[in-house]
């Protein structure tokens, strides 16, 4: 039995023939091509890093200093007021707003099951666990996103994006 004749070979192996970059290189009109991060393709700037850095600590120092009720305040305030100025700053906020939104609903259902009997065995450890975290996650972002990275958190209701 005889082989099939070979496909032909027009560049690399399953492609078009053509790259990305060699149409990217020949459209004197092109911007850049995009990133895949989600910052929107640029390095954050230190104004961009200071009010993500903000949105992220506002929330632990908030939640020290009203035990907790407080906490959702700033990171949605700088989402609101700075939202528009760049995608690393809506980021940033956005996820801080959903966690601490999270870890804020967390701490409800904790107190409301600290009042039955059986319920505060698992409404204290969650009343705990939201404020831990909406301390020590929130210290951690705001130190990436200072760096220039962005930062998701590990879990969280998506309210805002």
């Amino acid at each position: 039995m005889d082989a099939p004749p070979p496909f032909p070979q027009t560049g690399q192996p399953y492609s078009s023939g053509s790259s990305y970059q060699d149409a990217y290189n020949s459209n004197p009109y092109a911007g850049q091509p995009l990133s895949r991060n989600h910052s929107g393709g640029h390095r954050a700037s230190g104004d961009e890093r200071l009010w993500a850095m903000i949105a992220h600590l506002s929330a632990p120092i908030a939640t020290i200093v009203s035990a907790g009720w407080l906490n959702i305040v700033g990171p949605l305030v700088v989402y609101l007021v700075r939202k528009d100025s760049s995608p690393f700053v809506r980021n940033a906020s956005a996820g801080a707003f959903n966690f601490v939104l999270t870890t804020w609903l967390m701490s409800i259902i904790g107190w409301l099951l600290t009042f039955t009997v059986i319920g505060a065995v698992i409404g204290i450890p969650l009343i705990i666990a939201g404020a831990l975290g909406s301390i020590v996650l929130g210290i951690v972002g705001a130190i990436k996103t200072w760096n220039g990275e962005s930062y998701t958190y590990p879990w969280q209701l998506k309210v805002l994006s």
